[in-house]
């Protein structure tokens, strides 16, 4: 039996398509400038929201520590971008460097958090994620590192008994987080993620792992029952979906000029859970939608001045609702029938 995922190549054909019409009207200049300036945040988001929807839509369980990984990623990746300015010059090479740090410093933090937590379900599982989230901002924002000819150098608290030598310089400054940082991240290296989060999640998904992790999500006693190493499946899809929330954080992070950890903060968190959510749950393709369109939304609103943040959260309530009426879910299904969607053929 083979199933035929065409959620698959759409969420591939709309991200690519995303990508073509985005950089010939950035290269004929119909696009504005602050449009332009928000094409790597929305490719972050696209990332964070993917991969939160491996643990809250796929795996099935509510994490509300999301932001704590994306500035794991944040922080180690820049602070590694800027220790490599003189030996690697390639910005390219150097981002991509950063983010795969990035990506292995947040599945760190995943696996470490994801020990005591993975033992809980349901609302315990988001309270202790939610905890760990804020003591990842706290450390941040209280540590202090430099860097010079001697390596790395750490202080909690105050910056008080770092003697740099010449020519070193402080990378993380506790509250005032990092700063004069060079803006190196684009919007090719943003797709070029995005398409790599698809294939790992898609390949996640469709594998002996992801079919065991689904049924965990299903049932969890009957997949315990016929041998399913329910530790195990749950681990690989938090630390999975840590890592890539990792380099999301460091693409985040090299598009600004400074960076502190209350940019990572508990609304953060919540406002990835909207993207998930408000995308479908397990809908890789929803994610991406509404990744794009609830980054946008705020700017397009600037108009409204202060009634703009009513307007937004007006828009969420109606497409929440829209979204979830009955008669939306039989014609979604009417479209899906009809073309064909998620249907199951035999391969002769």
């Amino acid at each position: 039996m083979k199933r035929k995922n065409t959620n698959k190549y759409v969420s591939f054909a709309l991200v690519i398509a995303a990508y073509a019409i985005m950089m010939i009207l950035t290269s004929t200049g119909k696009i504005s400038r602050s449009m332009q300036g928000m094409l790597v945040p929305i490719c972050a988001y696209i990332v964070m929201a993917v991969s939160l929807n491996l643990t809250v839509g796929i795996l099935g369980e509510l994490s509300l520590g999301h932001a704590g990984f994306m500035s794991m990623g944040a922080f180690t990746g820049t602070c590694a971008a800027l220790m490599m300015t003189d030996t690697v010059p390639n910005v390219g090479l150097r981002l991509g460097l950063s983010m795969v740090i990035g990506a292995v410093f947040g599945g760190a933090a995943g696996f470490l958090i994801g020990i005591p937590v993975l033992r809980l379900k349901g609302d315990y599982l988001a309270i202790v994620t939610l905890a760990f989230g804020e003591i990842i901002k706290s450390i941040f924002n209280n540590l202090y590192v430099g860097f010079d000819q001697y390596g790395l150098h750490f202080r909690l608290l105050s910056e008080k008994g770092i003697k740099l030598e010449e020519g070193g310089r402080m990378l993380i400054q506790g509250a005032m987080g990092i700063s004069k940082i060079k803006k190196i991240s684009t919007f090719t290296a943003g797709f070029i993620l995005i398409i790599l989060t698809l294939f790992i999640v898609y390949h996640l998904i469709e594998s002996r792992y992801g079919r065991a992790i689904m049924a965990i999500r299903d049932n969890r006693i009957a997949a315990e029952s016929v041998g399913v190493d329910v530790t195990k499946y749950k681990m690989t899809a938090f630390v999975i979906s840590a890592a890539l929330a990792g380099a999301a954080g460091t693409l985040f992070a090299m598009n600004y000029s400074t960076i502190t950890a209350n940019k990572f903060d508990f609304n953060t968190s919540i406002l990835i859970l909207v993207l998930v959510v408000l995308g479908g749950l397990g809908n890789i393709t929803g994610s991406i939608i509404s990744a794009t369109l609830l980054t946008i939304l705020p700017e397009a609103l600037r108009g409204f001045a202060t009634y703009r943040m009513l307007v937004y959260a007006i828009v969420l309530i109606v497409v929440m609702l829209f979204t979830n009426a009955s008669g939306t879910k039989i014609l979604i299904s009417n479209i899906k029938a009809r073309f064909g969607g998620n249907k199951e053929e035999e391969e002769q």
